[in-house]
């Protein structure tokens, strides 16, 4: 990934932006990383990752998956037991 400073972006905009549009670069302030620029397509494509994590309530949680988790607690307490 290219790098360029905050001074190279005020003063070389085109050059930067060029280099942007085919690859994210960074941009550096005090030379430390600060920004990220890259084309709005390669944003999307990020943004667009659907992320497979999900949180659901007994009530919202889909019959597939309630009753793989209930599947699963019956082999836990038959295997460890159910003292509570």
């Amino acid at each position: 990934m290219r790098t360029f400073t905050t001074v190279d972006l005020n003063k070389q905009v085109g050059e930067v932006t060029d280099a942007a549009q085919r690859a994210p670069v960074v941009i550096t302030r005090r030379s430390k990383p600060r920004f990220v620029l890259m084309s709005m397509e390669h944003y999307e494509s990020l943004r667009g990752r659907d992320d497979p994590r999900r949180a659901f309530t007994i009530d919202t949680m889909p019959a597939d998956i309630r009753e793989g988790l209930l599947r699963a607690a019956d082999a836990y307490e038959q295997e460890y037991g159910g003292d509570d």
